[in-house]
C-alpha cells in the first residue's frame, strides 16, 4: 500500500450528534412516543425536544455510522479523518469538539444559515429500551464541494457510509470521492448500511461496487438484498467476482471475508452477555480497516473486527469503553 499518506482512513458519512438521557415512562405518554422505536422528526420538533431536555444530565457525543468507525480507528491507534456536514451551532460545536478530541481529523466547513446540526435524541426508559428521535438536518447537505481532494489523496482508504446514497447531492459527493481515490490509486471501501437502503438502490450500488469499490462491508441480510436472493450461500458465491474483498458479518455466527476463490472465516468473539448491538457493524469495520491499513493478513483483520465488535455489544452506546489497543494485543497480537 502506498506509504505517502497522512491518514489511514478518511470516513465519509452523516454527522449526527447522539444526545442520550434517561426518562420515566410518563414522559413517553405525555409526548405520545412509542417506546423502543426510531422516529424521524422535523427541525421544529428537534429543537423543541432538545430544549426541553437541556436541563437534564445529557450525554452528548459525535455519532453517525462512518463517524463511529472513525472514532473506533482512533481508539485502536490508527490515524482517521472524517468528512461530514454540521451547522454552525451548539450541536455542531459539540460534534466537532468531541470527534477531534478522540483523535479524528475533522475539517469540513460548517453549513451556514440553513438547517441545524443533525441529532439523534436517545431516551432510555427504566426497562432499558432506547427510544430514538432523529433529525437529519445539516448532514443531509453534504455535497461535492465538501470533498477535500487532498484529504482523499492523503488517506490510504476512503470509507463510505451507504446511507449517503439516499440523497442526490451526497451521492454526487461520493461519486466524486471515489473518482479522486481511483485517480491516486487509493483503496475505496463501502458499507451497505441497511438492507432497506440496499433494496432502494440495488442496481446503482452494484454499479458503484463493480466500478470503484475495493472492500465491501455488509451483514448477511444486506448481501442477500444486494443480490436479491434468500440464500446466503448463493450471495457468497456471487461475492467472488463482485470486488477485491467482501467482508460479511454474521452476528453470532462470526464473519467471513471473500476474495476471489479465497474464503476466510472466523467465529464470533465470546462475551458474557449481549447488551446493545448499536454500532457493532461500525466497530467491526473500524477493527478490520485498522488492521488492513497496517498491512496485516486478512485473517488478522477479521479477528480485529470481531474483537472490536464484541467489545461494543457488551455495553450500551456506540463508543468503545475498553482499551482497544490492549485488547487487540491480547487477542490478535
Amino acid at each position: 500500500m502506498n506509504t505517502e499518506t497522512r491518514f489511514d482512513v478518511v470516513a465519509i458519512g452523516n454527522a449526527i450528534v447522539d444526545v442520550l438521557t434517561n426518562k420515566e415512562d410518563n414522559f413517553f405518554k405525555e409526548h405520545n412516543m412509542s417506546k423502543g422505536v426510531m422516529t424521524l422528526i422535523n427541525a421544529d420538533q428537534a429543537e423543541a425536544l432538545y430544549n426541553e431536555l437541556s436541563q437534564d444530565n445529557l450525554v452528548q457525543c459525535s455519532g453517525g455510522s462512518a463517524a463511529n468507525t472513525a472514532v473506533g480507528i482512533a481508539k485502536m491507534g490508527g490515524k482517521p479523518a472524517f468528512i461530514g456536514k454540521v451547522a454552525c451551532d451548539k450541536l455542531g460545536d459539540i460534534f466537532r469538539d468531541d470527534i477531534t478530541a478522540v483523535g479524528v481529523d475533522f475539517s469540513t466547513p460548517c453549513l451556514l444559515n440553513e438547517k441545524p446540526t443533525a441529532r439523534c435524541i436517545v431516551l432510555v426508559s427504566p426497562d432499558a429500551q432506547r427510544t430514538m428521535n432523529t433529525f437529519l438536518g445539516a448532514c443531509a447537505r453534504l455535497s461535492r464541494s465538501d470533498i477535500d481532494e487532498d484529504l482523499v489523496k492523503s488517506s490510504k482508504i476512503t470509507y463510505i457510509e451507504g446511507y449517503l446514497w439516499d440523497r442526490d447531492e451526497s451521492k454526487d459527493a461520493i461519486t466524486y470521492a471515489v473518482e479522486i481515490a481511483r485517480r491516486y490509486n487509493r483503496k475505496v471501501s463501502l458499507s451497505l448500511s441497511d438492507p432497506f437502503c440496499v433494496n432502494r438502490h440495488r442496481d446503482s450500488f452494484l454499479d458503484l461496487i463493480k466500478k470503484g469499490v475495493d472492500i465491501l462491508f455488509c451483514n448477511e441480510d444486506e448481501i442477500k438484498a444486494l443480490f436479491d436472493t434468500d440464500s446466503a450461500e448463493e450471495a457468497f458465491e456471487k461475492c467472488k467476482t463482485l470486488c477485491e474483498l467482501c467482508v460479511i458479518t454474521r452476528g453470532a455466527d462470526g464473519a467471513i471475508a471473500i476474495s476471489g476463490e479465497n474464503k476466510f472465516e472466523i467465529a464470533a468473539e465470546p462475551i458474557e452477555k449481549v447488551v446493545d448491538t448499536t454500532g457493532a457493524g461500525d466497530s467491526f469495520a473500524a477493527g478490520f480497516l485498522t488492521g488492513y491499513s497496517q498491512n496485516r493478513s486478512i485473517k488478522d483483520c477479521i479477528k480485529m473486527g470481531a474483537v472490536s465488535a464484541a467489545e461494543m455489544i457488551s455495553h450500551y452506546g456506540a463508543r468503545p469503553v475498553a482499551d482497544l489497543i490492549q485488547l487487540i494485543k491480547e487477542k490478535v497480537g
